[in-house]
């Protein structure tokens, strides 16, 4: 690795890290109810709801997004028009508010690394997305953004997981078996959003968005999504 290229693997490597203070542990995305419900009880049914939210909902819409706020980034009304879309794209109020949550707590951690334009876009649109802020920060410090993608899809696919080792319960050697057999849907998410376009935001993973609005009205919620 060139020493040019290594300040940027290390920003997107604390950003999403578990450690970095955006909250993300708080929202199981749904799967919450999907547990209550008996849908995820066991590694094989964790595999195949993530993977169907990786290929057909939330991951991929995110990715998409992700690479458009990365290319804008720096261009407030560009990243402004994103932003929107992004908000707008939400099924449920707990989704819109688990992806707020995230990007507001982002802005705010991240202030050690100048984030000036999403100070700017923040005071525009009042509420900032989660995918937005790490695309558009990203691009804005030149970190390549292939690489954002499979790593924000990465610590999106692991922060589910770990939602559901503590809900069902899970091992830790499920979940990483889960997380290890979800690799080849990562890579295949990332490949396939590369070429798409804000036109492309859509998805048929409706048991998820149903899940996030069942979710609402759980009796006994451990989780904020």
């Amino acid at each position: 690795m060139s020493a040019a290229a290594a300040p940027a693997l290390l920003r997107l490597l604390a950003w999403l890290s578990p450690a970095f203070p955006t909250g993300g542990y708080a929202w199981s995305h749904g799967i919450e109810w999907a547990v209550e419900t008996n849908e995820v009880r066991d590694g094989a049914t964790l595999r195949a709801w993530v993977e169907d939210v990786l290929r057909h909902g939330g991951g991929h819409n995110d990715a998409v997004i992700l690479r458009h706020a990365h290319r804008a980034a720096g261009e407030v009304d560009g990243l402004a028009g994103i932003a929107e879309l992004a908000l707008a794209s939400q099924p449920s109020r707990e989704r819109r508010a688990e992806s707020v949550g995230q990007g507001n707590a982002f802005l705010a951690a991240a202030t050690a690394w100048r984030p000036r334009t999403l100070r700017v876009l923040a005071d525009r649109v009042g509420d900032l997305p989660y995918q937005v802020a790490v695309g558009a920060l990203a691009g804005a410090q030149g970190i390549p953004e292939d690489d954002v993608v499979l790593g924000f899809l990465q610590a999106f696919a692991a922060n589910l997981i770990s939602a559901a080792v503590r809900l069902v319960p899970l091992g830790q050697s499920t979940g990483l078996a889960v997380l290890a057999a979800l690799e080849p849907a990562i890579l295949a998410v990332a490949e396939v959003t590369a070429n798409k376009t804000l036109d492309d935001i859509g998805g048929a993973c409706f048991r998820s968005d149903i899940a996030a609005m069942r979710h609402e009205t759980q009796y006994t919620r451990l989780f904020r999504s």
